[in-house]
């Protein structure tokens, strides 16, 4: 049993019990204590996933297939579309630190509450955006393997010149497909052990407040 639960039940004691009683302020300020410490970590853990991701990145710069993907010289793609998601990631690390300086800051229960949804809703949107963005950077790779690759496109010659063409196509994409299904697996796991713990948390302290302004 958490601190927290200990003093709700101290708080609920007869007025002869040996421990002295919490108040309805003190429950709520050991509630926003917990919850901004909970937004504060998921703000650092974003930060550090952040680091981890770009750390595998440039581990992997010089492996043979990031320098055959660079001699695609599809730079003209692939900047614009990393500017973009650089710049909605810093969005949500904007939001991240903003959800835990308004949660740290408020003074009211039902303003907690609503900061707690907030948070739960743009920890939601960042592991979507997260997945949809691995997603669609998968097939414009592909879709640039497809367009200048040169095996690739004297695979799809062979194919087609065997009436074979969808057939490849479908093929690649299922596989395609298929990796990205177990990759995206994996990484919901890492969010649920992560973020989803956070979350439960701060969820079963947005219960708690419901039950003090009852």
């Amino acid at each position: 049993m958490d601190e927290l639960e200990l003093l709700k039940k101290d708080w609920k004691k007869d007025e002869d019990s040996k421990y002295p009683k919490l108040s309805y302020n003190e429950i709520y300020k050991m509630i926003l204590k917990k919850s901004s410490s909970i937004v504060k970590w998921i703000f650092i853990i974003s930060l550090l996933e952040f680091a981890f991701w770009t750390l595998i990145s440039l581990a992997f710069k010089g492996t043979e297939y990031n320098k055959r993907f660079e001699s695609y010289h599809a730079d003209n793609i692939m900047i614009p579309l990393m500017v973009i998601a650089y710049a909605i990631l810093i969005y949500f690390f904007y939001r991240f630190y903003m959800n835990y300086r308004t949660i740290s800051a408020t003074d009211n229960a039902k303003v907690l509450m609503e900061n707690i949804l907030k948070t739960r809703r743009t920890v939601k949107q960042y592991v979507g955006f997260n997945l949809i963005f691995m997603a669609i950077s998968a097939f414009i790779a592909l879709g640039i393997q497809f367009d200048r690759d040169q095996e690739m496109i004297s695979l799809i010659e062979n194919a087609s010149a065997n009436g074979e063409v969808f057939k490849f196509y479908a093929i690649t994409i299922i596989i395609t497909i298929v990796f990205l299904g177990i990759l995206i697996a994996i990484i919901l796991g890492f969010y649920y052990l992560i973020y989803g713990i956070l979350l439960k948390r701060l969820n079963g302290n947005y219960k708690e407040l419901k039950k003090l302004e009852v």
